[in-house]
């Protein structure tokens, strides 16, 4: 296969890019393994298994060649590549941009290892698995299931799908790519932007042989313009530098990320070994702050309205998994184009090519994580181990400005009375909040709120008069004299209401006649009906004094939920010029 019918052959990290990689996307040996017999009759030594399946697509979808819909919790990948001969001295590293559930790995009928997490990046350093030749036998077994004490976002746990559960994500669903390093590298930056002190501070982690003299080198370019470089000794893994980046090259002297604006700095980190360039990476970032202060949510210390739209990320023919970066770039613009502002990533951890173009293209972005769907101690820990990950991963993309690790109970069903669940919540929060002190967190996002940022609310009544009606009285939603959703509630038992912004975060959900699908309440005959609907809602919500805010459900089709402004390839149900209008209005 040519690189060019490679699918999603673009560098899968942007925000760490290094030249020397190899995409391994494309054609892979396949097979089933409902009877997990393949590690005992050790299929991790064969060469070609019996079905071939195009990666990054999962077995389920018909991107991938196979299209079988049925639940298997054992699949087996395998591929023989050759490592190019000026990589042979060189730390090989495997990676995994996302593989559902948990991966093992074989190379060359070695063991190799394992991790888990649906949602997050795994990679692997398989430089002593070489067999002293160029050639890898790459093994792969990713195991499912239908647990619900996996975070699963909207996956099913049942053979069929019903209400908002879709068809299961299974195996690999990102690309997989091998990344060619020295031994002594630069592994991570965290990059933290300060816009009231014009800083940015830098916290780096390198790996390697530490005894030898190191110097990293940072060099800060806007629009290919050296802002500023700087030199940092390196004396141990982890080290933390803050820099001023004020500079003549602009009237402002430092250029602010918004929507309206999204600038970005570029990074360039260069390390030398005894004064020999051992490792080069280029990455960016955006100078920007969320913050939170009487009731609003600031950007840049400006109250920021937020006009969402919830977006489950999945397209007809590869489920969770983009078909192409143009598929992405296609998604965004569409969401801007319609006068939204930025996305409710809902259940889903997005793919980085999307979320590199939401920081390019200025497009906000609620970072939720997929749930679970009961409350145990296995759980707590699953979900709180892939948690970090998720955060630590995805940290320094300017775009994303809320964490949101629950969403409507799920996971924590009990929540508004349940002390236990309260507390996990509560956890999570801090947890987040220590490794990112920057970003709002919503706990529990929906209703039953305990310790939370923001307050949002989920609401699917289906006219404005009625929304009116109901929120008119700040005061009886947040102290819980009013029920709405199914009689559910703005806080749990046992927490108050402490002046956080609130935020209506699902609502509308309008779907036209179907007998396939569904949406929210009744369903409407004509554009026209949609439009008088949706502008009843949305003008109800925009007039509510308190509210800052809101998040449209939602922004395509999936599978059997009916409701999106977009049908599932994309065409729209209604003039996208309407939409902008009511929402510009």
């Amino acid at each position: 296969m040519t690189v060019e019918n490679i699918p999603r052959k673009e560098y899968p990290r942007p925000q760490f890019e290094r030249a020397e990689w190899l995409n391994l996307n494309g054609e892979w040996n396949f097979k089933f393994d409902k009877e997990n017999k393949g590690e005992q009759e050790k299929w991790y030594k064969e060469t070609k298994f019996d079905k071939k399946i195009m990666v990054p697509f999962t077995y389920e979808t018909k991107a991938s060649g196979i299209g079988e819909e049925g639940f298997c919790p054992n699949v087996w990948y395998q591929k023989s590549i050759t490592i190019p001969s000026e990589y042979e001295n060189r730390e090989i590293i495997l990676h995994f941009q996302a593989a559902d559930y948990k991966t093992k790995l074989w190379v060359n009928g070695a063991f190799v290892g394992e991790r888990k997490g649906g949602q997050i990046a795994l990679s692997f350093n398989i430089t002593d698995y070489l067999d002293g030749t160029n050639v890898l036998n790459i093994v792969v077994k990713n195991e499912d299931s239908q647990s619900c004490y996996q975070p699963r976002g909207k996956q099913r746990w049942l053979d069929q799908n019903y209400e908002c559960w879709y068809v299961q994500t299974t195996g690999i669903w990102q690309t997989v790519w091998l990344e060619f390093l020295n031994k002594t590298h630069v592994q991570a930056v965290k990059i933290t932007p300060d816009i009231d002190t014009e800083s940015v501070e830098f916290s780096y982690e390198i790996s390697g042989d530490l005894n030898q003299t190191l110097l990293l080198k940072t060099s800060i370019l806007f629009e290919g313009q050296l802002i500023q470089s700087f030199d940092q000794t390196i004396s141990r893994s982890n080290q933390t530098v803050t820099t001023n980046i004020a500079s003549d090259f602009h009237h402002w002297r430092v250029v602010r990320w918004s929507p309206q604006s999204p600038n970005l700095y570029d990074i360039e980190f260069t390390l030398f070994k005894n004064g020999e360039v051992v490792d080069y990476v280029k990455s960016y970032f955006g100078m920007r702050k969320i913050s939170i202060e009487n009731g609003n949510v600031l950007l840049n210390n400006i109250p920021l309205y937020q006009k969402l739209i919830l977006d489950q990320g999945y397209w007809q023919e590869s489920h969770l998994t983009p078909p192409s970066e143009e598929a992405i770039i296609e998604d965004i613009d569409r969401t801007l184009e319609m006068g939204f502002n930025g996305v409710r990533k809902h259940m889903k951890v997005e793919d980085q090519r999307y979320l590199y173009w939401a920081d390019k293209k200025g497009l906000l972005v609620w970072s939720e994580m997929a749930a679970t769907y009961e409350f145990s101690d296995e759980a707590v820990q699953n979900f709180t181990e892939e948690w970090i990950e998720v955060v630590k991963q995805h940290y320094n993309h300017p775009c994303i400005i809320t964490w949101t690790p629950f969403n409507e109970s799920w996971g924590v069903k009990n929540i508004y009375t349940d002390h236990k669940q309260q507390k996990f919540t509560e956890g999570i929060y801090h947890l987040t909040k220590a490794l990112d002190s920057m970003r709002p967190v919503i706990v529990n996002d929906g209703w039953e709120h305990t310790i939370s940022d923001i307050i949002s609310l989920h609401d699917y009544v289906e006219y404005g008069d009625e929304f009116l009606n109901r929120y008119i009285d700040k005061e009886k939603v947040v102290n819980n004299d009013i029920a709405f959703n199914k009689f559910k509630h703005a806080m749990a038992q046992g927490y108050q209401y402490k002046g956080q912004p609130i935020i209506i975060s699902e609502y509308g959900g309008i779907a036209f006649n179907s007998d396939k699908g569904w949406g929210y309440g009744n369903q409407v005959k004509s554009e026209d009906d949609f439009l008088h609907r949706y502008e009843s809602i949305t003008q109800a919500i925009k007039n509510t004094s308190y509210i800052s805010g809101f998040c449209y459900t939602q922004l395509s089709d999936v599978q059997q939920e009916v409701n999106g402004l977009l049908k599932e390839d994309r065409e729209p149900k209604v003039d996208v010029n309407k939409i902008r209008a009511i929402n510009n209005k």
